[in-house]
């Protein structure tokens, strides 16, 4: 009598990976980006789990998005799979599609649960990926400090935003005010590259340019500064930033090239 053979049953499995996004890739927007890495699991042929409903969709999530034209040199993806694959496993056949300007770092499995979301209690499960702050770098072209604001003038202008403690920006019509000391603990210029961490709130967040506009810089991007988020630190790593594992994804990215989008060829693997 022929034996049986048993297909292991449905899983969930849920990876976080840190990824870096530059060169022309940072002109694309969040939503296509979401596209661009579900286009690139399915050509890595990864059994993608898939929402309930009418219309159903992968189960893909990003703890943050990241704005048009920005650097993401630590930014983080979760995904389930129906199937266990290893991280190495998983890691090889990311790095193998060749996605230019999407770097793969670290890649671990998070969460492990039946197929009707029920967690598995053998395994140590995470709760999904929420951002705690970010850490920013704009780079600023000696042109702007030459001729548009001195690094001196730049400088009085973030100690007086510091002495007023707080930052005030727009969203959605409504003037919104947060206070430096809680969701931007760190405003500096050093060298030519001004630093930030910003905190995220519950409420509005700050962005980038919020600050910039802040201390009278709302024309260094369109002067040539290259902005870019060079950390991501989750809720679950807060109290150990160092174990926000970056795999081989390099400390600092080379500096980006200022040209826009609508004078180069952008082209993503089809």
């Amino acid at each position: 009598m022929n034996a049986v053979l048993s297909t292991p049953p449905p899983t969930r499995e849920r990876y976080r990976i840190r990824f870096a996004k530059t060169g022309l890739l940072r002109w694309i927007g969040h939503r296509d980006l979401q596209r661009l890495w579900e286009r690139l699991l399915r050509r890595a042929e990864l059994p993608l789990s898939l929402s309930q409903g009418f219309h159903p969709k992968p189960r893909i999530s990003f703890p943050s998005a990241l704005a048009l034209g920005v650097e993401g040199c630590d930014e983080v993806i979760e995904f389930e799979l129906t199937v266990s694959i290893s991280p190495e496993s998983l890691r090889q056949r990311l790095v193998d599609d060749g996605q230019p300007g999407l770097e793969i770092g670290d890649v671990r499995r998070v969460a492990r649960a039946a197929a009707n979301g029920t967690p598995d209690p053998s395994f140590p499960n995470l709760a999904k990926a929420r951002i705690h702050c970010g850490q920013y770098e704009i780079t600023i072209p000696e042109s702007f400090t030459s001729q548009v604001r001195s690094r001196e003038e730049i400088g009085s202008a973030i100690e007086a935003a510091k002495r007023l403690g707080t930052v005030k920006f727009t969203r959605n019509g409504r003037e919104v005010s947060t206070e430096i000391a809680t969701h931007l603990p760190l405003l500096e210029l050093r060298d030519q590259t001004l630093c930030l961490t910003i905190v995220e709130a519950e409420g509005a967040t700050l962005k980038p340019s919020d600050v910039l506009a802040a201390i009278g810089l709302e024309g260094l991007i369109e002067h040539g500064g290259v902005p870019r988020r060079t950390r991501v630190i989750l809720v679950d790593e807060r109290s150990d930033p160092t174990h926000a594992l970056r795999g081989n994804l390099p400390v600092a990215m080379p500096t980006a090239e200022t040209t826009h989008p609508t004078n180069t060829s952008f082209k993503e693997r089809s």
